[in-house]
């Protein structure tokens, strides 16, 4: 029998016996194996192997899971820590925390999920080590670690990660927002905004932000801010984000309810956004090539809903947003194909908007030597003065 086909198959009979043997032989090469193939098997399927697994441990077996801390997994880790704790509760908490002090990446970040389920005063001695590890390289233990720090309520790491959210290193604001968001901080969420709005990482941010708040709560929050983080939400698909976060942020139910009771100059420019966005992923195959059933559907629904609307309909609302101060200038230029409107927005401060108009202006085959002289008036940046000049 393939264990791997039967652990993660449809068959009772052969997937219970696939468990009992990773559980009591334990199989480590099967674990392994599971392990490897994350990436590849869909969530239910892993959903279902750690239900087998952890239907087939038991008081008397449940120790060789230990021999599985080894291999890091995401999608096992809950399980795994769940029966560690359920069995063996207070009397691993030593073991536990060694590992978490001097094991390799994978046992400290398992140890970290099995701390999370014990009271606060068995591992408050290690709060020193678990500020480092909440900065580790090594992803699945810095975010148990932040998640270890929430729990304790740490809020020196907190106030830190606040503080580094000031940085002139864009990298270092997003790493703390990262950690902010891991750590579940929603006092934080108009500082981690600000920066959204500021950082040329604003995509990766605004990707980070519904982990923290949902959208709907956002935008019953601050409407336009939860319209901008869609925006960067939405021109992050599929290079940051994958396609399956249709489903999650329940995006149709948004834009339908967007269009037909709040249609604005900022909603507006949101949707004529997704209009290019889900229009082209639909139509090239390849973006939804590795895409369940349910994401393929949903983005299909999604274009067919939004290619009933007139596009011209949402682009005569969003010239409110064609002012330096706004939020959505920047999306909103895109749109614009009115010469003079273009224009009036050289005489604006902001340099990287300059430079878009202008390069907007030229692909639009209406650049000319005095608008790049009006716009070399307010351009300092030696470097942005060299591209302007060779436009």
């Amino acid at each position: 029998m393939d264990l791997f086909k039967a652990i993660t198959g449809k068959n009772p009979a052969e997937y219970e016996k696939a468990a009992q043997i990773i559980v009591e032989k334990p199989d480590i090469d099967l674990f392994k194996k599971l392990v490897k193939q994350d990436d590849f098997l869909f969530d239910f399927i892993k959903n279902n192997v750690s239900a087998r697994i952890k239907k087939a441990c038991t008081i008397d077996n449940y120790l060789n899971l230990m021999d599985f801390l080894d291999y890091y997994s995401s999608s096992y880790e809950n399980t795994i820590a769940e029966v560690l704790y359920h069995f063996g509760a207070n009397e691993l908490i030593p073991e536990m925390k060694e590992f978490f002090l001097n094991g390799n990446n994978s046992k400290k970040a398992y140890a970290a999920k099995f701390l999370s389920l014990v009271p606060n005063e068995f591992f408050f001695d290690i709060l020193p080590q678990i500020r480092i590890t909440a900065t580790s390289d090594y992803e699945p233990l810095s975010t148990n670690s932040i998640e270890l720090l929430a729990k304790l309520d740490d809020n020196e790491s907190k106030n830190r990660a606040i503080e580094k959210l000031k940085s002139e290193d864009e990298f270092e604001q997003y790493n703390a927002v990262k950690f902010l968001v891991t750590y579940g901080a929603k006092d934080s969420l108009n500082e981690i905004i600000n920066v959204m709005k500021k950082s040329s990482l604003s995509e990766n941010i605004a990707a980070e932000i519904p982990y923290l708040i949902s959208i709907e709560d956002l935008m019953k929050k601050d409407f336009d801010n939860g319209i901008l983080v869609l925006c960067n939400i939405v021109n992050s698909i599929p290079e940051i984000l994958p396609l399956s976060i249709v489903i999650d942020y329940n995006l149709f139910e948004i834009f339908e309810t967007l269009y037909y009771d709040n249609l604005t100059s900022s909603s507006a420019i949101l949707l004529r956004l997704a209009q290019d966005k889900f229009g082209s992923i639909s139509e090239n195959e390849e973006y939804m090539f590795d895409c369940d059933k349910n994401t393929k559907e949903e983005i299909l629904s999604i274009n067919s809903f939004l290619a009933k609307i007139n596009p011209q309909k949402l682009t005569s609302l969003l010239y409110d947003e064609l002012f330096e101060e706004s939020d959505f200038v920047f999306f909103a230029v895109d749109y614009v194909d009115d010469k003079e409107v273009l224009e009036s927005l050289l005489d604006v401060s902001n340099q990287t908007l300059l430079l878009k108009v202008l390069s907007i202006l030229k692909d639009k085959k209406m650049l000319n030597q005095e608008h790049k002289e009006l716009a070399l008036k307010n351009i300092t940046n030696q470097e942005l003065r060299k591209i302007v000049e060779v436009l």
